[in-house]
């Protein structure tokens, strides 16, 4: 052999010896800086509107500030402008998080796999919800037979309470086509606003969330001598937090104690007046499996986003 071929051998040898090492260090180099890259700097959580959305957002406001001082990182907020958005709003706006009512929190934890953590507590100490199918007194309705020809008004396609419920109660009393049953039907984006729909004979027949509604009744008794509810739904979760499943399983554990201590200290009970809570309790992913049911019966498939099948 050749002193040339010697030389190029050996350069050969080095290459194959050097590659490794190089590899080795770029996997020691680059990878942690990657991880580091990924630990989170901030928490976004979107926020549903509600039937006052000023109130809502004082409150969640500061909730914000209370978990940005427990988890040493800021918790900002953003409003979601209709109940649907939050599968679009996780994907463009990388939301961590969210607090959201039923239907879309079942959504979310179906098709994003997020995590429920935590449930709020209302001042009634109960953590969920109702649907309620309501008609005037005087309007002569008393079951879905009486509902030919006559106007509803829902809330919003993405709410359990304010939709699901009420089309999954027509379609047991056999309306598998509310276009032709009913003369008409309508979305005021509200509970607050579809109770008052039917309150003053813009709509004969409405459905909403019990919660709002009973808060109405407690400031307008009137409400109650006025309007007849024919039909409720199963309890379902009201209040969720939900986050994302691959944020680090520290900072989700420290979010989820926050939480849930939040009663045992002087600042916790500060925000919890705010948020007009008691308290928040640890989330039961199976109290949404009555949400899918419903949805099955309402003819909805909610691996597609909820479109109805019929």
């Amino acid at each position: 052999m050749t002193i040339t071929g010697i030389c190029l051998r050996r350069q050969r040898c080095y290459r194959l010896f050097l590659l490794p090492v190089v590899l080795l260090l770029l996997h020691v180099c680059i990878v942690p800086q990657a991880r580091t890259a990924e630990k989170s700097t901030e928490l976004l959580i979107g926020i549903e509107p509600e039937h006052n959305i000023f109130d809502q957002v004082l409150g969640y406001k500061v909730l914000a500030g209370y978990l940005s001082d427990k988890l040493g990182l800021p918790v900002k907020l953003t409003i979601m402008s209709r109940y649907g958005e939050v599968l679009d709003r996780f994907r463009s706006l990388h939301l961590d998080g969210a607090l959201l009512s039923s239907y879309p929190a079942t959504l979310a934890v179906k098709k994003l796999g997020l995590v429920p953590v935590a449930n709020l507590v209302n001042l009634e100490g109960v953590s969920t919800s109702k649907g309620y199918i309501f008609v005037r007194k005087d309007s002569g309705i008393s079951g879905v037979g009486d509902m030919r020809g006559k106007s509803v008004v829902f809330v919003d396609k993405a709410t359990t309470e304010g939709y699901l419920f009420a089309m999954s109660f027509f379609r047991q009393h056999g309306v598998t086509d509310p276009d032709s049953y009913f003369s008409r039907y309508y979305f005021t984006g509200s509970h607050a606003s579809a109770v008052f729909a039917v309150l003053d004979g813009r709509a004969d027949v409405g459905s909403a969330k019990d919660t709002v509604y009973e808060q109405l009744v407690s400031k307008d008794r009137s409400i109650r001598q006025e309007l007849n509810i024919i039909a409720r739904s199963p309890a379902v979760p009201e209040v969720t937090l939900c986050m994302k499943n691959d944020l680090e399983p520290e900072l989700l554990e420290k979010l989820r104690t926050s939480l849930l201590t939040m009663g045992q200290e002087v600042e916790g009970h500060r925000v919890l007046k705010q948020l007009k809570a008691r308290r928040f309790v640890l989330s039961d992913p199976d109290s949404f499996a009555v949400v899918l049911e419903m949805a099955e019966e309402a003819g909805y498939d909610t691996l597609n986003g909820g479109g109805s099948n019929r």
